[in-house]
């Protein structure tokens, strides 16, 4: 087993993945008495070699895990890789008091870190984030294989196998249906014209150096304004704060009743105002 475990010791999954296989199933299955042993220096002891021979031992089993989310559209070598994974996690916590084999242990393991490599990588939008979609998600999809469109009662059966609700069940299987679709690739092919959402979905506001330039814009004139404002009369202060300043803005009448004026004259007033403040932020 040693000269396997060399042969190996250089070989990825994505390198050769024939050769990676082969290498993998030449390695001898422990006996159960092997395993414990192996077990017992690992967990009692620390011993990496035996931790390492653990693995090795069950990388064919990986193998046949990763074999099984072929339909996924994924490489396989990434799939044994990421089942890899999830095998030293399960190795490292291996307690061989239990009383079970390390495979029966390993599964959950291995799945969970396949299972998330499928989520991550099978779409570019997530399509489940909860433990119940994660769940949701595989058992839809396997049992969609033989399935059109779910009917209502169909979707009720899921829902209840699955103790999920039935627009659970619905809204899955939206997204599953779902493709996702090139950001920035337009095709000029008459038959069937595609234009890419990035000549479509373009926010020109968005844009920041116009963002910025805006708000300096308003930031100066706010300055200009206070300076302007502060060059007027009291009175003419307050009636250009009243009638253009104010949420709720106060009328000719109004202004006239707190100054004891006309209105007439308020309205002069109010235009010398005007008049003096745009000389000022025009300067």
């Amino acid at each position: 087993m040693s000269k396997n475990l060399q042969i190996l010791d250089w070989m990825a999954p994505g390198a050769n993945i024939t050769a990676y296989i082969q290498g993998a199933n030449a390695i001898a299955l422990l006996s159960a008495e092997e395993e414990h042993s192996l077990a017992e220096d690992l967990y009692y002891n620390e011993d990496l070699d035996a931790a390492r021979q653990l693995v090795m031992s069950h990388l064919r089993f990986v193998i046949y895990i990763a074999r099984s989310y072929n339909g996924y559209g994924l490489p396989l070598g990434d799939l044994i890789q990421e089942g890899n994974v999830g095998l030293m996690k399960a190795v490292k916590r291996f307690n061989p008091e239990k009383n079970v084999r390390l495979v029966s242990f390993a599964v959950h393991w291995v799945k969970a870190e396949i299972h998330e490599y499928v989520l991550r990588n099978w779409r570019i939008v997530k399509v489940a984030t909860t433990k119940a979609q994660r769940k949701l998600f595989f058992n839809l999809r396997g049992a969609k294989k033989n399935l059109s469109w779910l009917t209502n009662s169909e979707a009720k059966a899921i829902a209840g196998d699955l103790g999920v609700d039935v627009s659970q069940v619905m809204e899955m299987e939206k997204r599953l249906s779902s493709h996702d679709e090139c950001f920035d690739f337009s095709s000029d092919e008459e038959d069937n014209p595609y234009q890419a959402p990035a000549l479509y979905l373009e926010d020109k506001e968005a844009d920041p150096a116009t963002l910025i330039e805006s708000a300096e814009s308003i930031n100066n004139s706010h300055d200009l304004m206070t300076k302007a404002l502060d060059k007027l009369d009291e009175r003419s202060r307050d009636i250009i704060k009243s009638r253009w300043l104010k949420d709720k803005k106060d009328t000719l009448h109004e202004l006239a009743d707190r100054y004891n004026v006309s209105a007439e004259r308020i309205r002069q007033l109010e235009k010398n105002a005007m008049k003096k403040v745009r000389m000022t932020m025009e300067v």
